[in-house]
């Protein structure tokens, strides 16, 4: 028989924010980064999310624009460094629901694969820590080990469902019988492959697609995990709630 996976995204699914926001911080602490950079251009993006009046991904999008940059010239052995101090010091950090999931589908046999936005070498870093079979992240490309300042996205619908199909191929996986989990829009992909997908947490985006998208709606299953209770949610009795009137 073929195999059954769980495909799993990392950032706000397994961990409990963005992984690249950690790597972030070290680089400004090593002085990689100018902590005005910090201050002027990222501050206030996360200000705005952290008071829930702007959105969190506008705050990751400007720390990636500043963290390819910055990267730029560099030699792979300080990010790999930075990447492996990163997941000793905040891998703990993860939701309940998904790190126990991780350890079902281990025990049911299943082949556990991670596709992820985050740079590969810290997507690399969470992978073994895990105990993922495989994985996929963002590249960030090299020349003789330097940084060249381009990058290979990982992030989008597309590239997730190239990177599936992918894996799909090398494990002989039946799709019709795996899972995904994720919390954004460029997690759809995966939701549409497989029979048995899995919302943790998800942005306003992806609950919009989700419902508009017959298909990935009547079979989709929404995980909502705060403080110490976990909620399983259906998608017929959600409601996205603009604002709260009296």
């Amino acid at each position: 028989m073929k195999n059954i996976a769980a495909f799993f995204d990392i950032d706000g699914t397994l961990y409990r924010e963005g992984l690249i926001a950690e790597v972030f911080k070290k680089l400004v602490k090593c002085e990689i980064i100018p902590s005005e950079k910090w201050y002027k251009d990222v501050r206030p993006e996360y200000l705005k999310w952290d008071t829930r009046k702007g959105d969190y991904d506008n705050y990751l999008i400007k720390m990636a624009e500043i963290f390819v940059e910055a990267i730029k010239g560099i030699h792979e052995s300080q990010i790999e460094f930075i990447a492996k101090k990163v997941v000793e010091q905040k891998g703990d950090r993860v939701y309940t629901f998904t790190r126990d999931r991780i350890k079902w589908h281990k025990e049911q046999g299943h082949k556990i694969i991670t596709i992820s936005g985050s740079p590969v070498e810290l997507v690399k870093e969470m992978a073994h820590k895990y105990g993922f079979d495989d994985y996929k992240g963002a590249v960030y490309v090299k020349k003789n080990a330097v940084y060249t300042g381009e990058v290979i996205p990982m992030w989008d619908s597309q590239s997730k469902k190239e990177a599936i199909m992918e894996f799909t191929k090398k494990y002989d996986i039946d799709l019709k019988r795996s899972y995904a989990y994720g919390d954004t829009s460029g997690d759809l992909s995966m939701f549409q492959l497989v029979s048995k997908p899995i919302c943790i947490n998800p942005n306003k985006e992806l609950i919009t697609k989700v419902l508009s998208d017959d298909e990935v709606k009547n079979k989709i299953s929404i995980i909502v995990e705060r403080k110490d209770v976990v909620y399983n949610i259906t998608s017929d009795n959600i409601h996205i709630v603009e604002s709260v009137k009296e």
